[in-house]
């Protein structure tokens, strides 16, 4: 299994947004080691080298460790996560990381949960056969 870029762009390009207006990723971070790199190097894909890096717009943290990988329901429970970290202005961690592998050098949020204002956030999800999906949340503003 490997995320499509394509499926992050898709979701970016349909909302009519701007990818750097993207603050968060609630990626679907399996923690297999093939798994997260090749989702690491389909967000360098779309948002570019520098996007998800330490001091960039964008921080990536993967919720599976808490929720455990509810495999049909992920996505549906992951977009719940992602509309409440746009609501209460916190990333949830990625939790018991205790060495980040160099080839996922995204800036991701490990074991403590990160307050920022998050202005627009996307949530990714693969499964097997090649069924990918991203979708996008953005604060609403009245």
């Amino acid at each position: 299994m490997r995320l499509a870029p394509s499926s992050l762009g898709a979701a970016i390009k349909q909302s009519g947004c701007e990818k750097t207006n993207i603050n968060y990723i609630n990626a679907h971070g399996t923690s297999t080691a093939y798994n997260d790199k090749f989702e690491t190097m389909a967000i360098k894909s779309v948002f570019g080298e520098n996007g998800g890096k330490k001091g960039g717009h964008l921080v990536v943290s993967s919720t599976k460790g808490v929720t455990g990988h509810t495999l049909g329901a992920a996505g549906g429970l992951e977009a719940i996560v992602i509309a409440k970290a746009i609501k209460n202005g916190v990333v949830p961690p990625t939790i018991n990381q205790e060495t980040a592998d160099p080839e996922c050098d995204l800036d991701n949020v490990a074991n403590v949960k990160r307050e920022m204002e998050i202005d627009m956030a996307m949530s990714t999800n693969l499964g097997f056969g090649g069924h990918n999906a991203a979708i996008l949340m953005k604060k609403f503003v009245s």
